[in-house]
């Protein structure tokens, strides 16, 4: 764990602007007209339907997507009862959360009232602002009280995180760890250290899985918690052992299959983990110190099965997990309450979460490459992308069936799909992408199997129904990396294009090759020897038919790609060049960046070229292109060399390809700036439209451009390069080229295949005609 310095952590909040969140505006707001709408006097209209309908507050305002984190600072982290406006630094930190996580937006509150009583007064006369409240960092037993009576008297979710929050992500766990254990719920002997809010909660809900009360043991700081203590609170009282024999920690543990630690650092010793049951379960939760270090935890007992509420030790319990898609679900369907048929629905569906395969994403922030269920992963990672689909999903749904929502949701993959699109996890048109390629998978040869990246992208492409890889390389170098990398090749070929057995191949795909490019001075010879290379052998098998697309670039260059490219598949007839796209998808929208690999300084017609192959690429992914020439000057205001190239490709194509929405030359500003650009230049070809696709001047403007995106940007994908231009579906990667970024590449060639087949059956079919 990265050591947290206080100057550093003083710094992070106050450098730039103070705080961590802030509020934007959502709709526009720079003319007249936009502040008439938003204020005075168009505000008038909904404000009438929404009092005529209070429901209709959802459909109109922010209530729907709306959080309070709300606390009076009586039990802040591990710091105490610091009090309300020293709490706000937690509040704004929740509010980040929320925000990344689960899209959703916070106002924190800090109100200045211990009195529960006036605390909720004060709560209810601020409920009609929010579709949700979480209550955060307030003190038991007062906490219960207020939590019971806001849940009575208000009609929106409201849930205190420190209780619920780690009970559900707790009981998600245990409910794995018991399964990995092999040991049933309803058997083992569990132990709580801990009686407060989070102590209490994570009990109950225990209970709800099936552990049975007889067998549970709470301590609190005088120790274990019996029947016949005087003055105990409602809570306690609930579960006070009638044990007699049970005073200490060391007594309760002894023979114990579960341990939950929800107290203070270093209290469970080494030997008393001895004393525990076979495959003991403990999780040690209080921080920043746990009841037990990891470390002396699995030395006492190596079969220990091990959980904390740390980043840097396996099986990390982190509220996280929950709340955000807790809420999220709930606002989704207007929920009036989070019960508890949503918060064992929560449970379910982290616990089943882990047992599916681990994203990449997942692997890469965790810099390992076989994360699966087992004793050290019973519980996703905080970074899991599924979490906001499938957890959100299960509390909506469980809302709904409950009676506790007021909309309802039919399309559930939509509903999950669209919560991946809101938080970036998956852009509409990677979706469209995907659910294209994979209703046609193609067969993909992969030139570099032996690169990880590579070999991983093959079989998660694979795995999302893409496509049929094929594998060029070693098969013993490939399959000892799977091994290391536990990745399943069940049902993926494998190629050795160097194996005698592949010799009549190589010969074939040499003879084919010679007769195509004898008249340039090859041999049969030279042209087998080029078939030990994995570029030419596979660009080969997609030549002949024996594959449909392939896939290169983590190691070779791109100048030895594109000519072996342009000699094996050559370039479209309707072209004299080709080129690359990349496709740069932001919260703004869809933009087309054009050429990004290929032509480093382009003349007047291969900048023709690549508008022509452009505006087929854009169409290609369903949208209309709209086009922008890319300069430093605007219409004729520079008369360099690098202009006049600019204005006379679009001359060109102004006359040639009257069709096409295309102008220039302009400057990025004014191409994506519809309102300037037509109010100063209003004789422009592109009058009232978005400008979707830049052609930029040079290579060295084009990859700039999308690298400093890639770079400053991180809401930002990147999808590239893509081919234009060949007469087959080859694509390129690079060698930074993640495993992500590889399967996007992978499922745009197979559409371009697909699409590639079915224009060859049009033409087979009026040929024949």
């Amino acid at each position: 764990m990265v050591k947290i310095l206080k100057e550093d952590a003083l710094a992070y909040h106050e450098n730039g602007r103070p705080g961590k969140i802030e509020v934007k505006p959502t709709k526009a707001h720079r003319t007249q007209t936009d502040l008439s709408l938003a204020y005075s006097p168009g505000v008038a209209f909904p404000c009438l339907e929404i009092q005529k309908n209070p429901d209709d507050a959802y459909r109109y305002t922010d209530k729907g997507n709306l959080v309070a984190v709300i606390s009076n600072g009586t039990a802040v982290l591990g710091l105490g009862d610091i009090g309300a406006i020293s709490g706000k630094p937690v509040m704004e930190g929740k509010g980040l959360l929320f925000k990344i996580y689960g899209g959703i937006d916070v106002f924190d509150i800090e109100v200045d009232e211990k009195d529960p009583v006036k605390f909720c007064e004060a709560v209810e006369k601020i409920a009609p602002t929010f579709g949700g409240i979480n209550l955060e960092d307030i003190k038991a037993p007062e906490c219960f009280y207020i939590e019971e009576r806001l849940k009575r008297t208000l009609n929106i979710p409201v849930m205190h995180d420190d209780q619920h929050g780690t009970a559900i992500i707790s009981a998600a766990g245990l409910k794995n760890a018991l399964e990995v254990a092999g040991k049933d719920i309803k058997d083992v002997r569990i132990v709580v250290n801990g009686a407060g809010a989070a102590a209490v909660s994570c009990t109950k809900l225990y209970m709800a899985l099936g552990a049975r009360r007889e067998n549970i043991v709470m301590l609190d700081s005088k120790g274990v918690i019996t029947s016949d203590r005087e003055g105990l609170n409602e809570q306690k009282r609930l579960f006070a052992t009638d044990r007699r024999d049970l005073h200490t920690l060391a007594e309760a543990v002894n023979g114990a299959d579960v341990f939950v630690g929800l107290s203070k650092g270093n209290v469970l010793s080494k030997d008393m983990v001895r004393t525990m049951a076979k495959d003991p379960i403990i999780f040690a939760l209080a921080n920043p110190e746990p009841e037990i270090s990891y470390e002396d935890a699995l030395e006492a007992r190596p079969d220990t099965l091990m959980s904390t509420g740390r980043t840097d030790y396996p099986n990390q319990i982190n509220n996280v997990i929950g709340f955000p898609y807790i809420f999220r679900g709930a606002l989704d369907v207007h929920a009036s309450a989070i019960n508890e048929e949503m918060k064992m629905a929560a449970v379910h569906a982290i616990a089943d979460l882990a047992k599916q395969p681990v994203p990449d994403v997942v692997n890469d922030v965790y810099k390992v490459n076989n994360l699966k269920f087992g004793r050290d992963y019973f519980i996703p990672k905080p970074v899991d992308p599924r979490l906001v689909s499938e957890v959100s999903a299960a509390v909506a749904k469980a809302a709904i069936e409950s009676g506790v929502a007021r909309r309802t949701i039919d399309d559930w993959e939509e509903y999950k799909n669209s919560l991946s699109v809101m938080l970036g996890v998956k852009t509409k048109l990677t979706q469209k992408i995907y659910s294209t390629a994979s209703a046609h998978p193609q067969r993909v040869v992969f030139a570099e199997a032996i690169h990880p990246t590579m070999l991983r992208a093959a079989v998660q492409a694979k795995a999302e129904g893409i496509c049929y890889p094929i594998l060029l390389g070693n098969e013993e170098r490939i399959n000892k990396m799977a091994g290391e990398l536990d990745l399943s090749l069940e049902g993926i070929e494998v190629i050795n294009l160097r194996n005698d057995k592949e010799a009549e191949r190589r010969e074939r795909y040499a003879k084919i090759l010679t007769e195509k490019l004898q008249r340039d001075g090859y041999t049969f010879e030279e042209a087998n020897d080029k078939m030990f290379e994995r570029n030419y052998f596979g660009m080969m098998m997609v030549e002949t038919g024996e594959a449909d697309a392939f896939i290169t670039g983590l190691y070779t260059k791109y100048s030895n790609t594109t000519k072996v490219a342009k000699e094996v598949i050559g370039i479209r007839p309707e072209y004299k060049h080709f080129g690359t796209m990349h496709i740069i998808n932001s919260p703004k929208g869809t933009l087309y960046l054009a050429d990004t690999l290929i032509n480093s300084d382009p003349d007047t017609q291969e900048l023709v070229d690549m508008a022509r192959l452009s505006c087929t690429a854009v169409s290609f992914f369903n949208e209309k292109p709209v086009i922008a020439m890319v300069s430093h000057s605007n219409f004729g205001s520079d008369s360099s060399d690098g202009s006049r190239k600019v204005r006379n490709a679009v001359a060109q194509l102004h006359k040639e390809n009257p069709e096409m929405s295309v102008d220039g030359e302009l400057q990025i500003g004014f191409a994506l700036d519809r309102e300037q650009r037509d109010t100063l230049f209003p004789f422009t070809r592109l009058k009232d439209k978005d400008v979707n696709t830049l052609v930029f001047p040079n290579l060295t403007s084009a990859r700039s451009s999308y690298k400093m995106l890639q770079m400053l940007a991180p809401d930002v994908e990147i999808i590239g390069p893509i081919q234009m231009g060949l007469k087959k579906p080859i694509h390129f990667t690079d060698f930074a080229s993640s495993v992500r970024d590889v399967v996007n590449i992978t499922a745009v060639a197979v559409i371009d295949a697909y699409v590639y087949k079915i224009k060859k059956e049009i033409n087979k079919c009026c040929t024949t005609t």
